[in-house]
């Protein structure tokens, strides 16, 4: 025989326990060797189980490793291949950080990363180390890390308030929660003071000074106590998960860990404090508990229960709200989820209710291996609350309302009318029947537990009086009769109450599934989110969806300050005094404003958008009236999912600027190196023939003389070919150039350019092919010309003296087609798709050029609509193949 008392598994628990195991079978498994600070350890332990895992047959690569020139550690690093190190040039310096895709392109089974809360040099693919070993374990390769306790995110501030030393590099604790094992590195205080006397861990100066700031004796006990806490919680988390996994249902008391049931009755605030006293005693973990069997529980309670929330999340205990319409079991199966070894319950000190002695009892009874304190309360405040809440959940009245129970008489009456007028015609039996149908549907009208069973007592007595014989009287002369009496009052109430309880599980059910749903839409829109903007509007409409709130948000701005305004997104205006309840909620990282403690004069709601690292600005809602902790908690859900996407979109945007800054330095370093060279060659040249012609005897000599002048013209002429490549690049990356076209003859076109080059440079042949069917075309004959200038500029630096550059020009349907040739090396072919790129050169190019000519070119032929290609001849040398359209003829 199936129990039905016996509680079921939490769907939704059970559904989180598949999507981890889900996750863990898809990607690799992380090790994280935890200490409490540098010097215990961890590299040394990490390299020694890289040697054993590499004994027993797994694949191991050393990703990155911190030796700090430790011998012992040093040593152990033979042996184990390693990945060579990527070098990342910033700021005129080279800094070797791991090679990512080396580690992903080599696959191995396992890979030793040390130091996970690294910052990485800008220009790395992530700004952090441990986004780069979460790609590692994404891509199915193990990894075993490092990190010390004062690097958790959460850890920071306590550690700075400790030690006064402010931790800049951090990792967010979720990093923990996701490694599948913790090996924690530990060492006394004093075992590590001494090993820095001894100099195995710093340099003996480095020592001395480390020892009389962050390494004191008192600082490094209270992070040890940090570290053993962290991995006491984190066993205590996966002692959960294998007992869930595994389908474990009873209590293992390998730890104490405590649960206080709680109500909206003033009289559970006092059992909150006795609780966390008895925590802190025994220093074990707890949790608050509330089972709400009733969703229609009224305003003045739900006030109460809020406040014994609050007073809980004060005091430091988990909160869970869960629903059933089984209180005991309801509490045994959360126990049990949970690993609680005590179960803490009030009892009220003056006259207890049956119902509540029940309660009590049946809790004793199906405890099993759980203990039971049942904690008295002051009798004065048991007697002004009297146990109201509990009775109205479990008896018959409050809860559901007076117009239900008015209602539920007036439609038995109405029954009793109807029947006894046909009473002749269908008998009294049947009139049983038709009372008992009634009362069977009024659960599926949302009658109350209460007004059923009075529908059925109330039945009961007028069928009765009214239709068994003898009429009119409350005796029953068949023993039939009172049999019939009997077993219709008893089908009566057990199925109205089990109808009752079974319509009330379904409200649960469809409530939880609502909350689900409404999550699940919420991160599906999400996801498609690709901006902050649309993460703010998403929010936006999905609260006041969801919520009926309308929301106003504001952003942190760069200097880390809120932003004065809201984001366009916002559906509410607020007064400058609400502003700086939102400033007070951003600065402290707490909720303040409406049906909160702090701030409760404004008519917003703000909750702080705290992301893994920072505080990325509030978010407010309009209250009209105050949120149940379920409607808060749920609330405050939706917020954190939001957050998530904003941090997500925060951290892609900071990378693209960051690529952005990296690539900008490589593009400033890139155009000083070329500008200048290009700058300090013609200005030697202006320098020195300016000299020179000072001087009388060069005077004298009209052929130096000359040639002096010639040399001015030439450098002359090369300066402000640089100067206007740089201004006709910076037009082009303004988008601000327009093109006149005008026609023009072709013929004089290439004339011009050849004039221009030949005046510079005299050492190539140009010969000039024209089609004589190609004559007027229409562009804009200075650009062209700039841009065919830069293309035989190329062609002359690249071809050998006397080298032969040809031009040929015929027409292609409707295109004039340039050809030019040169007699020069030809390019690499893995350097012809970059040829047009800005600043792009040939390796192995000679010195002098910026890199620009022939990006111009692009730019300029593209302008015209035309395109340019490039490519080697089979004859040897390089071609360049210009196509611009005819124009159409007026």
């Amino acid at each position: 025989m199936i129990n039905s008392d016996q509680p079921r598994p939490d769907p939704d628990r059970l559904l989180e326990i598949i999507k981890k195991e889900e996750e863990k079978g898809k990607r690799g498994k992380l090790k994280i060797f935890f200490g409490m600070c540098a010097g215990v350890g961890k590299t040394y332990s990490l390299l020694e189980s890289a040697h054993k895992a590499k004994r027993n047959g797994i694949d191991v690569v050393i990703g990155l490793i911190e030796t700090h020139k430790r011998e012992d550690t040093q040593k152990l690093v033979y042996g184990l291949e390693q990945i060579p190190l990527s070098d990342i040039s910033y700021r005129d310096t080279v800094f070797k950080e791991m090679n990512l895709d080396e580690v992903l392109k080599r696959k191995p089974q396992l890979v030793i990363i040390d130091e996970l809360a690294h910052t990485n040099i800008p220009g790395s693919r992530h700004l952090k180390r441990y986004q780069d070993v979460i790609e590692i374990l994404e891509n199915g390769i193990d990894v075993y890390t490092t990190l010390n306790v004062q690097h958790l995110e959460s850890r920071a501030e306590t550690v700075r308030q400790i030690t006064g030393s402010v931790i800049r590099e951090t990792v967010p604790d979720s990093i923990l929660e996701r490694a599948d094992e913790i090996e924690l590195i530990d060492l006394t205080p004093e075992e590590l003071l001494q090993r820095l006397a001894e100099g195995k861990v710093y340099t003996e100066e480095k020592s001395q000074q480390a020892i009389k700031n962050f390494f004191r004796l008192g600082n490094l006990t209270a992070l040890r106590e940090m570290a053993l806490r962290l991995t006491a919680e984190r066993v205590d988390y996966q002692l959960r998960d294998y007992k869930a996994g595994k389908k474990i249902d009873g209590t293992w008391k390998s730890g104490q860990r405590l649960m206080v049931a709680i109500g909206p009755g003033p009289y559970s605030a006092q059992l909150i404090r006795w609780t966390r006293r008895l925590a802190y005693t025994m220093e074990a973990s707890w949790l608050a508990v509330y089972v709400e069997t009733d969703p229609g529980i009224s305003e003045k309670n739900q006030n109460i229960l809020t406040q014994n929330f609050n007073l809980a999340k004060e005091l430091g205990a988990e909160v869970i709200t869960t629903s059933g319409i089984d209180i005991v079991n309801t509490l045994i199966q959360v126990a049990k989820e949970n690993n609680v070894t005590q179960i803490i319950v009030g009892k009220s000190r003056a006259r207890e209710f049956p119902v509540r002695k029940h309660l009590i009892e049946k809790l004793l009874k199906q405890s099993g291996d759980i203990d039971v304190y049942v904690v008295g309360g002051e009798k004065q405040e048991a007697k002004s609350y009297k146990d109201k809440e509990i009775f109205s959940k479990l008896i018959l009245v409050p809860s559901s309302g007076i117009k239900q129970y008015l209602l539920a008489t007036f439609i038995i009456i109405a029954v009793f009318i109807l029947s006894y007028l046909a009473k002749n015609e269908i008998g009294y039996l049947a009139v049983s029947l038709f009372l008992l149908f009634i009362i069977s549907l009024m659960p599926l009208f949302n009658f109350g537990r209460g007004p059923i069973i009075l529908s059925a007592f109330l039945s009961a007595l007028g069928w009765n009086y009214f239709f068994i014989p003898p009429q009119f009287t409350f005796h029953i002369e068949k023993p039939e009769d009172i049999l019939m009496f009997t077993m219709f009052f008893i089908i009566a109430l057990v199925n109205g109450i089990m109808t009752s309880k079974l319509r009330t599980q379904e409200k649960f059910v469809r409530h939880r599934e609502e909350k689900t749903n409404a999550l699940n839409n919420l991160l599906k829109q999400l996801s498609g989110a690709v901006s902050i903007n649309d993460v703010s509007e998403i929010a936006v409409k999905s609260i006041r969806n969801y919520f009926n709130l309308e929301t106003i948000i504001f952003y942190s701005t760069d200097d880390k300050k809120l932003s004065p305004l809201p984001h366009n997104a916002s559906s509410i205006n607020i007064t400058d005094k609400e502003w700086y309840v939102a400033q007070w909620c951003f600065l402290n990282r707490k909720n303040a404003g409406k049906t909160t403690s702090t701030l409760p004069f404004s008519d917003i709601f703000f909750i702080p958008l705290t992301g893994t690292r920072t505080t990325l600005g509030a978010i407010g809602f309009k209250v009209e009236k105050s949120l149940s902790f379920e409607q808060k908690s749920f609330l405050e859900s939706f917020v954190a999912q939001i957050v998530n996407a904003i941090e997500r979109e925060y951290l892609t945007d900071l990378s693209k600027n960051t690529y952005a800054l990296s690539e900008s330095e490589k593009l400033y370093k890139t155009l000083f190196n070329s500008i200048s060279h290009e700058l300090k060659t013609p200005i030697t040249a202006l320098i020195g023939a300016a000299s020179s012609l000072t001087e009388k005897v060069i005077l004298e000599n009209k052929n130096i003389t000359k040639n002096l002048i010639n040399e001015i013209g030439v450098a002359s002429e090369r300066l402000k070919r640089l100067v206007d490549n740089l201004l006709d690049m910076a037009r082009l990356e303004s988008g601000q150039l327009k093109i006149k076209p005008e026609w023009n003859d072709i013929n004089d076109l290439i004339n011009s350019v050849i004039k221009r080059v030949v005046t510079e440079e005299n050492k190539s042949r140009i010969i000039n092919e024209i089609d004589l069917s190609v004559h007027l075309v229409k562009f804009d004959f200075g650009l062209l010309e700039q841009a065919i200038t830069n293309i035989i500029h190329n062609c002359i630096a690249y071809s050998p003296d006397n080298a032969m550059i040809c031009i040929h020009i015929n027409k292609e349907d409707s295109f004039c087609v340039i050809r030019i040739t040169d007699e020069g090396p030809g390019f690499p072919d893995n350097s012809i798709d970059r040829l047009f790129e800005k600043f792009y050169r040939v390796p192995g190019s000679k010195t002098g050029g910026t890199g620009l000519g022939l990006s111009i070119s692009k730019g300029f032929i593209e302008a015209h609509k035309g395109t340019i290609t490039a490519r080697n001849r089979t004859s040897g040398g390089a071609e360049f193949i210009i196509k611009i359209p005819l124009g159409d003829k007026e």
